[in-house]
């Protein structure tokens, strides 16, 4: 059929020839419908260039499902469709695109969050131990086996050979010297 003659026939026609492969009838179907679903879809998107977009897809798609088309099919209906559909499919898919960001941005900053934690909680540490460590050894030795070993008083008397009274004592004192050199906050924090 010549172009003119494709102009004049129904839709019914023009699905019959694009079942079997016939480009000018697909080309006519193009220009029949393209500015309807155009207007059609930028009411849907208000972005003129995802609109033209989008008419590409439809049409790309008419020519790959060419074949298997009923040539009963409503062609305008197809196509509005088919259209609609896109556009929901799109929708779909930028939600859960944006989901998938935001899922990513917020492991992202509770990562930063936990690796900030994680440093200033390793500082304040190596400030402790520096702080410890600069305790009179008899001190050092009666605090560690009481913090870290969990031992008594009495425990920690009975293994240095000393009174419970002496234990408490230093343990007294040892607390008022990091107390003052770490800072009440820290102290608290650490030891409590």
């Amino acid at each position: 059929m010549q172009d003119v003659d494709l102009k004049n026939i129904s839709d019914q026609e023009l699905l019959l020839l694009l079942k079997v492969g016939d480009r000018a009838a697909y080309e006519q179907i193009y220009h029949r419908y393209k500015f309807v679903l155009h207007n059609h879809a930028w009411n849907k998107t208000r972005n003129r260039e995802e609109s033209q977009d989008i008419i590409q897809e439809i049409f790309t798609m008419l020519w790959a499902k060419r074949e298997t088309l009923d040539v009963n099919t409503n062609l305008s209906g197809y196509l509005y469709t088919s259209l609609r559909n896109y556009i929901l499919n799109q929708i779909v898919h930028k939600e859960v695109q944006n989901k998938y960001i935001a899922s990513i941005q917020s492991f992202v900053d509770q990562e930063s969050v936990i690796a900030d934690h994680l440093v200033r909680e390793n500082q304040l540490k190596a400030l402790i131990e520096k702080e410890i460590d600069a305790l009179p050894p008899r001190m050092k030795e009666v605090f560690l086996l009481s913090r870290r070993e969990n031992l008594s008083h009495k425990e920690i008397a009975e293994l240095l050979g000393t009174t419970e009274q002496t234990v408490k004592k230093q343990m007294t004192n040892t607390l008022k010297v990091l107390r003052k050199k770490l800072g009440t906050l820290i102290y608290f924090y650490y030891f409590f």
